[in-house]
């Protein structure tokens, strides 16, 4: 009824326990961007099937999924490999299936971030939703900062909400800063680009969500808001140690953002000064 699709690249430590979450499901496909790890052997040995391309996006490696793997299905489910379907989910998912009409192009979906064994669901401001089902021709991807988003939906969005683990900080924050310090740089260039004001109350969550990190990363301080907001008026602090920990690196994450926005605006501006003045000192 329905195939799943699995991005990696050295994903040994948590693809076992993605993969053996999917046992129900007989089209599974792993499309590998130059894993040196065990990623593929571990992937051959629970059965799945396995593409390789070159990461350039989010959004273009969905795609490029879309275009050129061999689907059983016509509904896709696209997870990362440090995200785990529980049996709720997996029944919510196939029921929203089943009762889809034919103008459903595709499903929002939920997550519970876990760290530390407890369910972070404060300090991740739950429900947060990304479009991850789609039925085959009725929608893509583009990219969107460091992530994606949908594109050309060729009809109705539902959301499923019963959420499904993810485990974000699995291989430990060393391996998270270096994720999330490439995140920042594509998250800086996107919020360089504002969004007109009244998209920040769109109804909808993927145009406002955007437009509000463009809009909130001009504030001075932003970064602090962003950990008061989770930690003290979103009740992070009622997840303790690990609440605090998270709260105060998702900070640091907004401040990487601020500083590189600086950097791109400082460096287009010396561009176009130097431009300037070698033009201007050309015409005397």
């Amino acid at each position: 009824m329905i195939s799943v699709i699995i991005l990696t690249k050295n994903e040994e430590k948590d693809l076992p326990v993605c993969l053996s979450s999917l046992r129900w499901c007989d089209d599974v496909h792993i499309l590998d961007s130059g894993s040196t790890d065990k990623t593929i052997a571990i992937a051959e040995h629970f059965g799945s099937k396995i593409w390789t391309n070159k990461f350039e996006s989010f959004g273009k490696q969905r795609n490029f999924a879309l275009d050129h793997l061999d689907i059983k299905y016509k509904w896709i489910l696209f997870l990362d490999a440090d995200e785990v379907i529980t049996e709720s989910f997996r029944q919510a998912l196939l029921d929203s299936i089943r009762n889809s009409g034919d103008q459903v192009a595709g499903y929002y979906c939920c997550w519970k971030m876990m760290y530390e064994g407890k369910w972070l669901k404060y300090c991740d401001t739950f429900p947060k939703w990304q479009f991850r089902i789609l039925r085959v021709g009725m929608a893509r991807f583009k990219d969107a900062g460091h992530g994606q988003k949908e594109d050309d939906v060729k009809g109705e969005i539902g959301y499923i909400k019963e959420p499904y683990l993810h485990f974000s900080m699995s291989k430990g924050w060393s391996e998270w800063y270096k994720r999330h310090n490439g995140y920042s740089t594509l998250e800086a260039k996107a919020r360089l680009h504002l969004p007109p004001f009244k998209q920040v109350f769109a109804r909808h969550g993927s145009i406002r969500n955007p437009a509000l990190k463009a809009w909130l990363s001009r504030v001075p301080g932003w970064p602090l808001m962003r950990f008061c907001h989770a930690y003290f008026f979103n009740f992070g602090f009622l997840e303790g140690i690990p609440g605090f920990i998270y709260c105060t690196n998702i900070a640091i994450v907004e401040f990487m953002t601020q500083v590189k926005m600086r950097e791109l605006r400082c460096s287009n501006k010396y561009k176009n000064k130097s431009a300037s003045t070698y033009l201007s000192n050309a015409l005397r």
